[in-house]
């Protein structure tokens, strides 16, 4: 490895620290009360080489929330490869649910804290382009329904965002600890079976 790509890797390592570190504390302390003097505590770094890498404390969020949805828009758009809507649309819904489950302090960041959403609003970015992109495969799999003959009487915009509000809802349940405080059973298992018992009701639709 030659001294630029060795620097390089050590570049990207670093900002990989801060940006774990940042996730930690956002999610321990809240993203109000963490300051970037708290964030090279974390890490062991200088507050001097926080900034190298990220402006202020916002522009680690925002990286933090496009980071979260370039990874489920990738895993939900590799199933573009399942050729019948229907299907295709119960395996989003799983593959959505296994993201929440297995990174559920980067799924709250990313669906249920105000501060990404305030930080996009205060640079006047007028689209939510990774929210938009991931919505789109699932919205793009709901109009496939419809025009194979699901759906009927259905608007695709409106039903897609209430499949995502459907799941989406089950999953914030399951974080917040919702599903054992009313003794429901295990609480993936609980979790993984209403999606499956929710994708037969869209099956009678």
């Amino acid at each position: 490895m030659s001294t630029a790509e060795r620097k390089t890797k050590e570049k990207e390592e670093l900002r990989a620290l801060i940006l774990k570190g940042a996730k930690k504390l956002f999610i321990e302390r809240g993203i109000e009360q963490t300051t970037i003097r708290n964030i090279a505590d974390e890490i062991n770094y200088s507050v001097g080489t926080v900034y190298v890498y990220f402006k202020d404390k916002n522009s680690i969020l925002h990286e933090l929330h496009t980071l979260g949805f370039k990874q489920l828009g990738g895993e939900m758009r590799v199933l573009f490869s399942v050729s019948e809507p229907m299907e295709r649309l119960a395996a989003i819904g799983r593959v959505y649910i296994r993201f929440a489950v297995d990174n559920p302090d980067m799924y709250d960041l990313m669906f249920n804290m105000k501060a990404p959403m305030e930080y996009l609003h205060r640079i006047e970015k007028e689209e939510w382009n990774e929210g938009k992109a991931t919505f789109n495969v699932l919205k793009t799999t709901v109009e496939e329904c419809i025009r194979q003959g699901y759906f009927i009487g259905h608007q695709p915009e409106p039903l897609s965002f209430a499949i995502w509000g459907g799941v989406h809802g089950m999953c914030s349940l399951y974080i917040r600890g919702r599903i054992r405080a009313v003794n429901l059973g295990d609480p993936e298992i609980v979790l993984i079976a209403a999606h499956e018992e929710f994708v037969k009701l869209l099956n009678k639709q």
